[in-house]
């Protein structure tokens, strides 16, 4: 029997499985939750001490649960980019600047204006929450911080490095956040240099490993700490919702996986064609898999806005939550008359503005929560069929998709975009697929399959099928139309209310 440990850091606490490769199951896992600090107006930190403190907690826990089977491969998956600064020896020299952090909007808008052929694998600027303007700010407004950094890193990589003792990056992360040349297998120096940090590229993890490839064996402190049978590999992962799609055995083109959680996330691929797709992340060539590019879609707040509309501004507990489900769902989407746009931490796809603002739209006295709510509700769907929609308009083909992550725990928000988005989906019966894509990546670097195509194929996780009520669906496409003309109409607004009140004194 072949066991591996399955590792996955995401915003709000690390998840461990034990997979059983032969039984092509996960047999145990649990999870350990971490805080996140938020500071306005847009930042949050968390301690990556806090993460250690959570796998050393949950780790036993799994392998007790498994019954403390010998593990061959060991593989991790975290959100990105979370930026980790730190020394040589790993240790943070200060708090870990999370993913959805916008503190580094000015830096990430600075990069439109420079010119590189890398900048074409990232749809030709940087986005806000990637490690190189993150990193770029770092430099600008604490550099007390950034000259005491020694390595400035993924919390993959953090994590990686305290399971090993080596500092090694995936190609993943470097592709799709570092403006790695993932044709050259080069760091790009002279854009580091245009961007005003020509140090970042001595400060990052310089062993780039691809997906599925060795690290290197277990630290046997961390082993006898967690109290882990046998000598395992750790195994190359990446970001955790990529990790997912060899989970939902989405690798090749045609097919996407959608991530439904605090953010959204589309996954699919194209051929390395050199067609261009604008408006996402990428393409990002050999990124997830040789050969193809790798797109990126998303959505930077969909399930944040719902826990915090109905827990932060209803004051709805868990256990009422269902009563407000309830109220919602029997609402047609056309007939709260509202309109909500889901920009509250700005927009990643189609129309990459960090400074883009939330919106509810045609509020009357008349309005109560399940009205807000549903409309809520209809926003995030549609923004994410509008990723959907200005991916086929540009020639994308989708044709099956798969759905996994926190929405499932929501079925009105569920169905809301299955219905908006208008196709038939696979539903997968594990909310989280970066533990089985993680197993994928574990059993390759084992050398048990050829490449992470024939592995996702044979260990792809168990889905349900489920279909989009036509009659809703026409509703969602006319409400699709109003969503987009109300973008078109209130950036301005938007971009205003998100620069803060004007410095001019008044008149």
């Amino acid at each position: 029997m072949t066991t591996v440990l399955t590792l996955d850091l995401g915003t709000n606490g690390a998840r461990a499985g034990v997979f059983d490769v032969e039984k092509k199951r996960i047999v145990a896992k649990g999870e350990a939750a971490y805080p996140t600090r938020h500071l306005p107006p847009n930042r949050a930190e968390q301690d990556p001490e806090d993460w250690w403190r959570a796998l050393a907690s949950v780790v036993p826990q799994v392998l007790a649960d498994a019954g403390h089977p010998e593990i061959a491969a060991i593989t991790t998956a975290t959100f990105s980019s979370t930026v980790v600064v730190c020394d040589q020896r790993g240790t943070p020299v200060a708090p870990a600047i999370l993913w959805m952090d916008a503190r580094a909007s000015a830096e990430a808008e600075a990069s439109h204006s420079v010119e590189h052929p890398v900048l074409a694998y990232a749809g030709g600027s940087n986005a806000v929450e990637w490690l190189v303007p993150k990193a770029m700010w770092l430099a600008r407004h604490q550099p007390e911080v950034w000259n005491r950094t020694e390595v400035i890193c993924e919390a993959l990589d953090f994590v990686n490095f305290r399971l090993t003792g080596e500092w090694a990056g995936s190609l993943m992360n470097a592709t799709c956040k570092w403006n790695y040349d993932s044709r050259a297998r080069a760091f790009c120096h002279d854009l580091y240099e245009a961007f005003g940090v020509p140090e970042l590229g001595d400060k990052l993890p310089q062993r780039i490993v691809d997906i599925g490839g060795v690290i290197g064996p277990l630290d046997p402190e961390v082993a006898a700490q967690w109290g882990l049978r046998g000598k395992p590999l750790v195994v190359q992962g990446g970001i955790d919702a990529h990790m997912g799609t060899f989970g939902a055995d989405c690798v090749d083109p045609g097919a996407m996986l959608f991530i439904g959680g605090t953010s959204n996330v589309h996954l699919t691929q194209v051929p390395d064609d050199g067609m261009p797709v604008e408006g996402v992340w990428g393409p990002y060539p050999h990124a997830l898999t040789p050969g193809l590019r790798m797109i990126e879609g998303g959505q930077v707040s969909a399930g944040s806005i719902l826990k915090w509309l109905s827990q932060d501004i209803f004051g709805v507990e868990d256990g009422a939550l269902a009563d407000l489900l309830r109220a919602a769902e029997a609402i047609e989407p056309e007939m709260t008359g509202l309109l909500a746009l889901d920009f509250w931490m700005g927009n990643r796809t189609p129309y990459r503005d960090a400074r883009l603002r939330g919106a509810f739209l045609g509020l009357s006295l008349s309005h109560g929560r399940a009205h807000i709510y549903r409309a809520a509700v209809t926003a995030v769907a549609l923004g994410a069929a509008n990723v959907v929609f200005d991916l086929e308009r540009q020639g994308v083909s989708i044709d099956r998709i798969v759905m996994a992550g926190g929405i499932m725990r929501n079925p009105v928000w569920l169905q809301a975009t299955i219905d908006a988005i208008g196709k038939p989906v696979g539903i997968a019966e594990d909310d989280n697929l970066s533990l089985y894509g993680n197993a994928v990546a574990a059993a390759v670097g084992l050398g048990l399959w050829p490449d992470l195509t024939t592995a996702a194929a044979a260990l792809r996780a168990p889905v349900r099928h489920a279909q989009p009520d036509p009659a809703r669906h026409a509703q969602y496409r006319r409400l699709l139309a109003q969503y987009r003309e109300a973008v078109d109409t209130l950036t301005p607004i938007l971009h205003a209310l998100s620069d803060g009140p004007s410095k001019e004194p008044a008149a």
